[in-house]
């Protein structure tokens, strides 16, 4: 019987252990043309990755885009020629630990290191005193909200914000609903390393499945670019590490949400209102008490938690409303 138990055991070991470092997906085309269209600029030892493009001859105005989790700049590959066509600079990055940047590890991933890294990009770039807009999406709205903390209080080197448009952000912690893996993930002591070295395509695709609306789900192959860029650098060890920003969220809640009440920045939130994380009609009832100065695009019924990529016209039709009307 322990022979039995033995030879199960050899035969295992070495099983889990090529499973363990399988390298990442190969880069598709289309992922491969973003990276490539793209550069690199260094923070505190990090390498971080960004795209500035120029766009519309007639405009002088610039747009940084600021991602969501678990995913990267990519996230804004559909609405990115539409953007280029209003706007002289259109910028993304990925923060440290998504996408094409560096993942160190171990690492105290924080909204404000994130906020920081924005911030020396626009110095790299010889932005910092030129107002920029701010377009964020979901993990990018806390972002943003440090940065017009900043902005508000006169922080020095800190952006300066011509407009802010938020996106199915947990912008406040009391109507926001983490995933269940990411609960587990966040708080799950020594049982998150094992998790995220055990982490798939299958079992990624599943759960971001559950925040795209049932008609306006990914194909195989955009599921895949988004796994691709989770798996590069070896991302899905430090999913557990970023997921902090949950917590900092409920920690900051008066510094952020404050910031949002008293700014006289124009403020926008573009709403996908089937968000499984921030829901319907929770969320949009209390965005709208504690921002009454705030406009408001509802995006159709059947969008979630994307509404960038699940229905790019529409997002880029309500933005580009929301930076004529002022």
């Amino acid at each position: 019987m322990r022979e039995w138990w033995l030879q199960v055991g050899l035969l295992t070991v070495p099983l889990i252990a090529v499973y363990l470092h399988i390298p990442p997906p190969k880069l598709s085309p289309a992922l491969q043309s973003w990276r490539s269209s793209g550069s690199y600029f260094t923070f505190q030892n990090r390498n971080i990755f960004y795209r500035d493009a120029s766009g519309a001859v007639g405009s002088s105005e610039i747009v940084v885009l600021l991602h969501g989790f678990p995913t990267s700049s990519y996230d804004w590959c559909k609405i990115w020629e539409g953007l280029m066509q209003r706007f002289n600079r259109v910028i993304a990055l990925d923060f440290v630990g998504f996408g094409f940047s560096d993942k160190p590890r171990p690492h105290q991933y924080s909204i404000f290191e994130q906020a920081s890294i924005v911030e020396g990009l626009l110095d790299h770039l010889g932005l910092l005193n030129q107002r920029v807009n701010l377009l964020s999406h979901d993990y990018g709205d806390t972002v943003a909200q440090e940065l017009l903390h900043r902005y508000e209080h006169n922080t020095t080197g800190s952006v300066l914000i011509n407009s802010l448009c938020l996106s199915n952000g947990g912008i406040f912690p009391e109507t926001h609903h983490p995933r269940l893996i990411q609960t587990i993930l966040k708080d799950g002591g020594l049982l998150s390393p094992i998790i995220t070295r055990l982490s798939n395509y299958f079992f990624f695709a599943r759960g971001l499945a559950a925040v795209f609306g049932p008609y306006t789900q990914p194909s195989d192959a955009e599921y895949w670019d988004m796994w691709t860029a989770v798996r590069t650098n070896d991302g899905n060890l430090v999913i557990d590490s970023l997921l902090q920003y949950i917590n900092q969220r409920r920690k900051h809640r008066d510094r952020w949400v404050g910031a949002l009440q008293s700014t006289s920045v124009p403020l926008h939130l573009i709403y996908g209102p089937l968000d499984p994380v921030n829901p319907h009609p929770e969320f949009l009832q209390l965005y709208k008490q504690v921002l009454p100065m705030s406009t408001v695009s509802v995006l159709d019924d059947h969008i979630s938690h994307y509404p960038q990529l699940e229905d790019p016209l529409g997002f880029l039709n309500s933005y580009l409303n929301f930076i004529n009307s002022f």
